[in-house]
């Protein structure tokens, strides 16, 4: 899919139609309408976090009978508002950031001792207990206005709305794998009006390409970079210029470029060139006047894994406890049903290759196993996962039971052995296994998950390319922050039900 193909969902029929984007009217109008919302969207940020705990801090201190309670809660919001400044969550990035709940509660801490440090200073009595539990609701109505505003942004960047419009520079190989990595997802601001091509190379996408950069970009010390990259960003109306990583694209020629780009008030990036690394894993330092970026590798030891494995057995411990009526329903209801056992079980492959056996509710009749050879030519899934919409073999209750994720409850008890983890990737068959690349084999370095990335982004409506780039993404960007956001959005994807069959 090429990218203006992707622009389409946002309102974008064709590269015509994105050249013409906005162009009704000016530049400088467009970007004061784009701050204007802006400075709006801020506005009701601000207010919302200045009543999020103004309210709630003062009428618990004052029905407490905690002395000063207005000035209590004024230093409350106060604090809460320079925490969350410092840390730059009122910027235009992190406005439209992921609803993320961890850097929420890092944020709520810091402003708790914050807080405590101001009231000693200032010798303000208030009873500990009564201040934090005056606080919580800040913590959750933030919580709730990230998520709330997340959404919104997506929103209105699907509208083709509130969009950064793009001029990539670089080689054509390096440009045509920037055009295809962005048209994979519409939920980031970027819209590529063109590109300034270095050399005489095509590209594969219809891209406009107003001009060309000489190749022997050194030997003219990037003095003509400047102006041309400047012509075509103002012939396309482009308000950000990317660079593409390349040979003919030096250091000293990024550089001059980037000086022209910002001398003419215009923004400018690079590309590192790569792919899927959450920025918890980055680290920018200097060395001999070069800028190095580190990367972290993937968590595998140390407290985080601790505390996720500590989290899994107690989790499974408690959930298999609240939800015991559940399980004595689900077991009538499938007694009742259909003839067979309650539960069945698979063969599944785990974390290292290693197989373990797998427990679900039966959903589907006796003799399931066998009837799917004569099925496979029905199977509507790409790659190496099986899976049929309207699957002949699913009795009454298993539909009712897949469309609610109850039938993989039992897989608690793989959890509380050790087998899976509350969250992770699909747990695959033996036979699919076989079939994996080496890419693919990486899945399988962490343990299969209850839930996972797969699970909460549309289930077997997925391709099997996406299904395993969610899993790669999850297997090399794990955090333990990143499981509890997993586990919040399981909630949801249980109740919409859309890609469980």
């Amino acid at each position: 899919m090429g990218l203006f193909e992707a622009a389409a969902s946002r309102g974008i029929s064709s590269p015509s139609a994105t050249a013409e984007l906005d162009r009704h009217t000016s530049r400088p109008r467009r970007e004061g309408r784009h701050r204007t919302a802006e400075r709006r969207l801020l506005q009701g940020v601000l207010l919302a976090d200045v009543l999020g705990i103004l309210a709630p801090v003062g009428a618990v201190c004052a029905a407490a009978g905690q002395p000063q309670p207005l000035l209590v809660a004024a230093l409350a919001g106060a604090s809460w508002l320079v925490v969350s400044a410092a840390k730059n969550r009122y910027s235009r990035d992190e406005l439209g950031a992921s609803g993320a709940v961890m850097p929420v509660v890092q944020d709520w801490l810091t402003m708790v001792g914050v807080l405590a440090v101001i009231c000693v200073v200032a010798r303000i009595e208030v009873a500990t207990a009564v201040c934090v539990l005056a606080l919580v609701p800040c913590l959750t109505l933030t919580v709730l206005r990230r998520k709330l505003v997340h959404r919104y942004v997506l929103a209105v960047r699907r509208r083709a709305q509130a969009l950064r419009r793009v001029l990539i520079v670089g080689e054509a190989g390096a440009v045509d794998v920037v055009l295809a990595e962005l048209a994979h997802r519409t939920d980031h601001e970027y819209v590529v009006v063109g590109s300034c091509l270095i050399g005489d190379e095509a590209i594969d996408a219809a891209v406009p390409v107003p001009a060309r950069l000489p190749s022997d970009g050194d030997a003219l010390e990037g003095e003509l970079d400047g102006e041309t990259v400047l012509r075509c960003a103002a012939e396309l109306d482009a308000d950000l210029v990317f660079v593409a990583p390349g040979h003919r694209m030096s250091a000293a020629r990024v550089r001059r470029l980037a000086w022209a780009v910002h001398d003419e008030g215009r923004d400018l990036a690079i590309l590192p060139g790569l792919l899927d690394v959450s920025r918890h894993r980055v680290r920018l330092a200097k060395a001999a006047g070069l800028t190095v970026l580190h990367i972290a590798p993937a968590a595998r030891r140390g407290l985080p894994v601790l505390l996720k494995e500590a989290t899994d057995r107690v989790g499974a411990l408690l959930l298999l406890m609240l939800l015991a009526p559940v399980f004595v329903l689900v077991a009538a209801a499938i007694r009742l049903t259909s003839a067979g056992p309650v539960f069945y079980w698979q063969t599944r492959v785990g974390r290292d290759l290693m197989p373990f056996r797998m427990w679900k509710f039966r959903t589907m009749v006796v003799t399931a196993d066998r009837m799917r050879a004569a099925l496979e030519a029905a199977n509507e899934h790409d790659g190496a996962m099986f899976k049929i919409r309207q699957d002949p073999r699913v009795t009454r209750a298993g539909r009712v039971l897949r469309r609610f994720s109850l039938d993989e409850l039992p897989q608690l008890f793989n959890v509380l052995a050790g087998h899976m983890s509350l969250v992770g990737p699909r747990p695959p068959l033996p036979e699919e296994v076989e079939r994996y690349d080496g890419t693919e084999l990486r899945r399988l370095t962490v343990k299969p998950g209850l839930t996972g990335l797969w699970q909460v982004s549309g289930r077997s409506d997925l391709s099997w390319d996406e299904t395993v780039a969610l899993d790669l993404s999850y297997v090399d960007n794990w955090s333990y922050a990143r499981d509890i956001d997993v586990l919040v959005r399981t909630l949801r994807a249980v109740v919409d039900g859309r890609g469980a069959y």
